[in-house]
């Protein structure tokens, strides 16, 4: 029989999907493993061979905890509300229900054409007004908390898409080419700011990559400080900053405001009312990322007024600068030119004092001194004196004497902002909220609240969404009275806070999850997708769990246990693949040309799941003949009938076959996946080598690379006399003492750090491995002109010397 891949594969999905072969229980008394993708959306331009790498490493691990007798759920699904779909719709006429639904169609047949074993009885879609229905009322449920509230504030509108972006949004899309710039409109806000201490405390409970968790508690930002409020004589009023620094208030010698500050025009004199003005104009131009740059040339205008220190009763101007931010702190700071190199730029530009308070091995005037470990200089007045002191006590003196003074209190402080949830288009959620005449702001009780079914999507002329075209949906009259519906829709972020949870039970039209069904599967035990969505998806979807762990409705407050973000596929070209560049490699191609099995070992073989590697097509023909190896093992030419034995093994094919089980199981449930396959490739060259054709180690060389290549791997189980598939059948065991390596490397240290390695026999004895760490030359070289105080010997691991000078 010929290895006619494109036949086998399709008979096997054909077998799987007819007989439900992935269709998960809710519960059969195994142990549960839950392993899951991000959401994908189902863009125009359908998968490339990037795409698949992180689909394959979470379906061998499905395959893998089957077999090894777990009950795993394994689903996939839709996030398809957004942008592109509507901006298609605008340059086409094509709605974009259309549009997501052919989309839809394109991703999961090839997603179906890989073998991958999902549960499609559980597939869900965002757009579908059965998921958004829950998607809105988890909405409500933050409406009615106060986590949900409106105002005006200045937003991040997008000139070319005529939308809010998200804070988090904005430097991809500028670095797409999108202008982006500050503008007042009324929204929506999601009060995140709520669980920002939960959202930092909860990252010691998961298993997450250490760079993502810092990304996290980056973006969050906790810092502990004081709020001191600097007296305006000439206002009759004070003004309010925040610092992180209060034991450095001796040597502030500016104020600086935000341009947003309320007091901003307030404080302009006269004389200085026009250029105030004009500043706070241009800044309104500027996104977060032009105006906070640390490379920015340093901007400001002088208010005229100046506030008085409370530390010393110096006058100090007010200065408005755009570096500084409304929605971080007070939005006013005092600067300290000395010990700050923002500070210290602003000062030399404009010409303002600069004074040491903190002891500096240089001149502060030359350049900044920034270091804490340094002591107090120049800080003392009638009632409290700083100098001498180290920055955890000046802190705590400073705070104490502007609390007893009444002039400050210590707080604490993120850089975290509450979530604008507005967009300002069509395609996406509508917000379940009636505007009445009166003012009343009242929920929708009858969800959901599906979209108009229209053919218009051009953005408004007033930054409203294209729903305010649509009068006949738009106004409405109820027990209330008159109403206007809520014209932004949700960002596309809503519908995939929350997904993880509707796989578990998605048909329920009585609520968002069954408790048990919830309390069985949750967590997500194993969560794969890129890190760049580390202050994106993950941070929201960690806050809507929050919510909803308040509200009952879930059993942990974390969603996902533990997450793994894989590395990119890139172009053969060693680029990012990209229509742009033109160095995409669509998956459908590939599969036509070597088929999925082939795809899914390549991926996984390219090297470290974690790590950025390059497409390489004669790469993936190596696979292929790997493959074909396998293929001969049970049919050895291409015309002949199966071919396979009871002979026993040789003892050291019993061995290499141990070994092969251990290290295959080890790696693979490490996501090791590269090793598992090099291992595998071993033992088929040692069985051709051998000629061996025996069942017993065909059998558990099948079930070894059936996670991997489902298909292959299937077929010659059934040629080999077996009736059920393969993916009913135990993952294979293995015997400790067969797999024992008869040889070990050992490291040996001299005084803890690693000075050379040595073979031995496993299990040697100490004198043994000593005298093997004494004879090593490299070794050697570290023990001459020593003393061995002390050996240390762990045995088949380390041996270390402790050793001091003759």
């Amino acid at each position: 029989m010929r290895y006619d891949f494109q036949t086998i594969e399709k008979k096997w999905q054909a077998y799987w999907d007819k007989h439900q072969t992935f269709r998960t229980e809710n519960s059969d008394g195994k142990p549960k493993y839950y392993v899951l993708d991000m959401f994908p959306y189902p863009s125009g331009s359908g998968l490339h061979v990037g795409h698949l790498e992180g689909y394959t490493a979470t379906d061998i691990i499905a395959r893998f905890k089957r077999s090894q007798g777990h009950n795993v759920l394994h689903p996939m699904g839709w996030d398809a509300f957004g942008l592109p779909a509507e901006q298609f719709a605008i340059k086409t006429g094509t709605h974009p229900k259309v549009i997501t639904e052919k989309n839809v169609t394109s991703f999961k047949e090839t997603l179906q054409r890989m073998g991958f074993s999902y549960d499609w009885s559980r597939e869900i879609n965002t757009t579908d007004p059965e998921y958004y229905t829950w998607t809105q009322w988890i909405f409500l449920q933050m409406l009615d908390r106060g986590l949900a509230y409106t105002t005006e504030v200045d937003v991040n509108w997008c000139e070319e898409l005529k939308t809010v972006l998200a804070n988090e949004e904005v430097d991809e899309k500028i670095a797409d080419g999108y202008t982006v710039v500050r503008k007042p409109l009324r929204q929506w806000i999601l009060k995140i700011t709520a669980y920002a201490e939960q959202l930092l405390e909860d990252l010691d409970d998961v298993d997450w990559p250490e760079n993502v968790k810092q990304m996290q508690r980056n973006w969050i930002g906790r810092s502990e400080g004081v709020e001191i409020d600097f007296e305006l004589p000439c206002h009759n009023t004070t003004i309010r900053v925040y610092t992180t620094r209060p034991d450095t208030l001796f040597g502030a010698t500016y104020v600086v405001i935000s341009p947003e500050h309320p007091m901003a025009e307030k404080l302009a004199t006269a004389q200085q009312l026009v250029e105030v003005k004009a500043y706070i104009e241009q800044a309104k131009l500027k996104t977060e990322l032009e105006r906070t740059g640390l490379q920015k040339e340093k901007t400001g205008v002088f208010t005229g007024s100046y506030a008085v220190n409370p530390a010393n009763g110096q006058a100090l101007p007010v200065w408005i600068s755009d570096f500084v931010l409304t929605s971080y702190g007070t939005g006013a700071i005092m600067s300290v030119p000395a010990h700050d190199g923002r500070d210290w730029e602003f000062a030399k530009k404009f010409g303002l004092p600069i004074i040491e308070v903190i002891k500096s091995p240089h001149d502060v005037q030359e350049a900044v001194f920034e270091e804490k470990g340094s002591v107090c200089v120049n800080s003392s007045n009638d009632e409290i004196s700083l100098d001498g002191l180290t920055f955890e006590n000046a802190f705590d003196v400073m705070a104490d004497w502007l609390e007893k003074k009444v002039k400050g209190k210590r707080t604490v402080n993120y850089k975290l902002r509450d979530w604008i949830f507005s967009r300002q288009r069509y395609w996406g959620e509508p917000i379940p909220v009636k505007h009445y005449e009166d003012g009343a702001l009242r929920p929708e009780t009858d969800l959901p609240l599906t979209l108009p079914d229209v053919q218009a999507y051009q953005p408004t002329t007033t930054g409203e969404s294209p729903l305010a075209n649509i009068s006949e949906w738009l106004h409405g009259t109820d027990e209330h009275g008159t109403f206007r519906r809520e014209t932004n829709t949700m960002p596309q972020w809503a519908g995939s806070c929350w997904y993880y949870l509707r796989f578990i039970d998605p048909r329920n039209t009585k609520a968002l999850v069954d408790r048990k069904k919830e309390q069985y599967w949750m967590n997500v035990d194993l969560y794969v997708g890129g890190a760049e969505h580390a202050v994106l998806h993950l941070l929201y979807a960690r806050f809507w769990h929050k919510v909803l762990y308040d509200l009952g409705v879930v059993s942990t407050k974390e969603p996902f246990q533990k997450l793994f973000n894989q590395g990119m596929i890139l172009g053969e070209d060693n680029e990012k693949m990209s229509k742009s560049r033109g160095n995409v490699i669509p998956a459908d191609h590939v599969l036509s040309a070597y088929g999925a099995d082939a795809i899914r070992l390549y991926e996984m073989f390219l090297g470290p799941l974690e790590q950025v590697k390059p497409w390489n097509t004669h790469g993936i023909e190596g696979v292929s003949r790997f493959l074909a190896r396998v293929w001969r093992l049970v049919f050895p030419e291409p015309e002949s009938p199966v071919s396979i034995t009871d002979t026993p093994l040789s003892q050291n094919l019993v061995r290499t076959m141990h070994k092969t089980i251990k290290k295959v199981t080890g790696d693979t449930g490490q996501l090791k996946f590269n090793t598992a396959i090099a291992e595998m490739m071993v033992f088929v060259n040692e069985l051709h080598k051998a000629e061996c054709r025996s069942r017993e180690a065909v059998e558990k060389l099948l079930l070894l690379l059936s996670p991997y290549a489902p298909h292959i791997c299937e077929e010659l189980w059934e040629a080999i006399g077996h009736t059920s598939s393969i993916t009913s059948a135990a993952w294979p065991a293995f015997d400790p003492a067969l797999a024992a390596d008869d040889e070990v490397t050992i490291a040996v240290q001299v005084n803890g750090k690693l000075r050379g390695t040595v073979t031995a026999p496993a299990k040697s004895s100490k004198e043994v491995l000593l005298e093997k760490a004494q004879n090593d030359k490299t070794v050697q070289k570290f023990l001459q002109g020593m003393t061995v105080v002390k050996e240390i010997v762990v045995p088949d691991r380390l041996i270390n010397f402790v050793v001091k000078p003759k």
